[in-house]
């Protein structure tokens, strides 16, 4: 179904490998979550979007999807855009998103949770975004007032062990990297994945704030001599639903007041005139 009247919402959750097995938020059976519209497409200047879900945790709106909104025969840069587009047309503030990570510091484990405080980008991706009409400074590029919220909610609801800062470091995927990659990452980043960016910048861009909950499901090549696929799928199938409450639990406790800078590090353009219609 094709909408043309995109709501109004003040978050945005974007799924990842960590609930994709799971119907969220609508499996979370608490009282305070209900689902007002789902199937919603959009039409975007970038494409039409994957499905989108809204629905409510305690009076707060909140726009969702599944897996970045990646999907066959779109690229992944496309699918980023036409979401963010989207969630600036809702007057989306706060995006939190959430996925399955490998390791590269040889200290983390499967099962462990890292909430990042900084990115490398390794893709190629480097020129994804909207107009254009922003200079975007990445001092702090994930939120530290949402950080702090999902790191508190996180060992709140969790028995294992939670990392409170790190780097994630960004490769194109989609398959997973080589020994000699993950070798050159070490001492420069802590777990590696394939979706803080592009997002970090168009969250910057539409002037929202963003933070990520990454879950560690394998380890990067090298790390250790093996490891198991089937591991990974245990993951994806048995601990979605706990990812769901973290993040449904952070967006109720998050207060409505903003105590960060995210949206003063976009600045206007000096390049006048370049982008203007």
């Amino acid at each position: 179904m094709t909408e043309q009247n995109i709501p109004k919402a003040e978050f945005a959750v974007i799924g990842g490998s960590g609930t994709l097995s799971s119907n969220f938020p609508a499996n979370a059976g608490d009282s305070d979550v209900k689902v007002l519209a789902d199937h919603l497409i959009f039409e975007t200047p970038y494409g039409k979007t994957t499905e989108l879900r809204l629905f409510e945790v305690a009076g707060k709106k909140v726009l969702t999807c599944k897996m970045h909104g990646w999907r066959s025969g779109v690229s992944r840069s496309d699918a980023s855009r036409q979401l963010f587009w989207t969630f600036r047309e809702a007057g989306v503030k706060r995006i939190i998103s959430e996925g399955g990570v490998g390791t590269v510091n040889k200290l983390l484990d499967t099962r462990d949770f890292l909430i990042p405080d900084d990115y490398l980008d390794l893709s190629v991706r480097k020129d994804v975004g909207l107009e254009g009409k922003y200079l975007l400074v990445m001092r702090d590029p994930l939120c530290p007032q949402m950080r702090k919220v999902l790191i508190e909610t996180t060992k709140k609801l969790f028995e294992g062990r939670v990392f409170t800062r790190g780097i994630y470091a960004n490769t194109d995927g989609r398959h997973f990297e080589s020994p000699a990659e993950i070798a050159m990452m070490n001492g420069h980043a802590d777990i590696v994945g394939q979706s803080i960016c592009p997002e970090v910048y168009l969250a910057r861009e539409i002037g929202a704030c963003y933070a990520g909950l990454y879950y560690v499901v394998n380890y990067g090549e090298g790390i250790r001599k093996s490891w198991s696929h089937e591991e990974l799928e245990d993951i994806f199938y048995d601990d979605a639903p706990m990812i769901g409450n973290i993040i449904l639990h952070t967006i109720r406790t998050l207060p409505s007041d903003k105590n960060c800078e995210c949206l003063s590090l976009r600045k206007e353009t000096l390049l006048k005139g370049i982008y203007d219609d």
